[in-house]
């Protein structure tokens, strides 16, 4: 029973424990447990694939280097290679946990996931402005080749993202 406020002129019900004895139906279809790792190596897999399939298809299309200028794959490039810097240090080694020996320790590997994380921002703008200051705004056709770059880095970039937070350390003991 909620319980009822008596110092008002008026009784009011509070709804602080409302919720409190609700709970969702639960699946076992959604509960992942210990493969958690496999699908979030296959999501991720598949967003980075999928990344680079879309960029060769603009390649492929649009061959001439008027149409795309073949420098615009150095994002991709640069967010492959953020993807895996972040990708190369285990969050035990960011916080310290396994990771003691070594030139600089715990330090030198938070430095290396901030130059992966800073390449792969820096990757994911340089797409965008690829995208808008080379096709949309000048009106250039075809604007699809633009989409197809920046399409790319942010699939690389989540990618990246799900490979390093969607994956759990406690799975490799």
């Amino acid at each position: 029973m909620p319980e009822v406020v008596t110092h008002c002129p008026h009784k009011v019900e509070t709804m602080s424990g409302l919720l409190d004895n609700c709970r969702l139906p639960e699946c076992e279809c959604i509960q992942i447990g210990e493969r958690r790792n496999l699908i979030a190596s296959i999501v991720a897999g598949t967003l980075f694939f999928s990344g680079w399939w879309i960029a060769i298809d603009a390649a492929v299309i649009y061959p001439d280097q008027k149409d795309m200028h073949h420098a615009v794959h150095t994002c991709g490039v640069i967010g492959t290679l953020a993807f895996f810097l972040i990708n190369s240090v285990s969050n035990g080694q960011i916080r310290g946990d396994s990771y003691s020996t070594g030139c600089i320790g715990q330090t030198g590997a938070r430095v290396w996931l901030f130059i992966g994380f800073l390449l792969g921002f820096g990757a994911l703008i340089a797409a965008s402005w690829i995208l808008f200051g080379i096709y949309v705004v000048p009106e250039k056709q075809p604007e699809y080749a633009g989409i197809a770059i920046f399409l790319q880095n942010a699939l690389i970039f989540f990618s990246a993202i799900v490979f390093k937070f969607g994956r759990t350390e406690d799975l490799w003991q």
